[in-house]
């Protein structure tokens, strides 16, 4: 048993498959897997207008808001926001941008939108907001 567990740690450890906690303490695949090689905190990069037009299609009388989010650096933190977010009856659609730190999210027009609570649940996930405007 001990034998086994010792093999496989040296495999695990040979193949360059380690795994490290990062300062948002949530654990990432090795930092050369990642996309980029500085994470974007948010602020940076606009939001293009075609992407924006595109994501509000059919949703007119919607509230659409533009997250800005640090600490964004993988997949698995866009897929976690998305997925925390999906819950949200209220919230009609999501789109995470890794590569631009946004986060456009469309509300029903009847929503009452609580900007601490979405930042308090991307918080959660180990990011951080910059900004939440507000479009529409």
């Amino acid at each position: 048993m001990k034998y086994s567990l010792l093999v496989s740690i040296f495999l695990v450890l040979f193949n360059g498959m380690h795994v490290y906690a990062n300062t948002d303490n949530h654990a990432h695949a090795a930092k050369d897997t990642h996309i980029h090689k500085e994470m974007s905190d948010g602020s940076i990069i606009q939001i293009e207008q075609a992407k924006l037009n595109s994501f509000s299609e059919g949703l007119e009388g919607a509230k659409i808001l533009v997250v800005s989010v640090k600490g964004m650096v993988c997949d698995f933190c866009a897929r976690g926001i998305e997925k925390t977010f999906k819950r949200d009856t209220s919230l009609l659609k999501i789109d995470v941008d890794l590569n631009s730190g946004k986060v456009l999210m469309a509300y029903k027009a009847a929503a009452k939108i609580d900007e601490s609570g979405i930042a308090m649940k991307i918080r959660d996930n180990g990011q951080e907001v910059v900004k939440i405007d507000t479009l529409q």
